[in-house]
């Protein structure tokens, strides 16, 4: 049983294993390991591309391999993924019309729950005051 637990283990530990990979240098190394960190897969829910199973995720960490063997810088490595893929693939959209939603929307909710207790927080206190004042001493 315990045979059987452990080889269990150790194929989902191969499954999950990201592809081996040869770099031209530690920075290449840390920059593609960045990048894969940073930039979310498409099929899955709020995954990076850095840990997905997905085979879209494997194709999109080949193609990041490809163009940072390729020499291209990392802004345009995210803006190939972003024109392809749309600013879903990027964990940090960038702020514009049609993100606004995502960094201001936030803020928003935040004040309306602020208002929203405020207010009844008044209410509650000016209904006990009422009760307070009407009953007899």
């Amino acid at each position: 049983m315990v045979l059987l637990l452990s080889l269990s283990a150790f194929a989902a530990a191969q499954d999950s294993a990201i592809e081996p990979r040869n770099f031209n240098s530690e920075t290449q190394e840390k920059r593609y390991r960045a990048l894969i960190s940073e930039l979310r897969c498409t099929v899955c829910q709020n995954e990076p591309i850095e840990s997905s199973n997905a085979p879209l995720a494997a194709d999109l960490r080949e193609q990041v391999y490809n163009q940072l063997l390729e020499g291209r810088a990392d802004f345009e490595i995210r803006q190939y993924m972003r024109d392809r893929y749309g600013d879903f693939v990027l964990y940090n959209p960038p702020f514009a019309g049609h993100t606004l939603i995502l960094w201001v929307g936030p803020i928003i909710l935040l004040l309306i729950g602020l208002i929203t207790g405020g207010v009844m927080i008044r209410r509650r206190r000016r209904m006990l005051a009422e009760r307070n004042s009407d009953t007899p001493s």
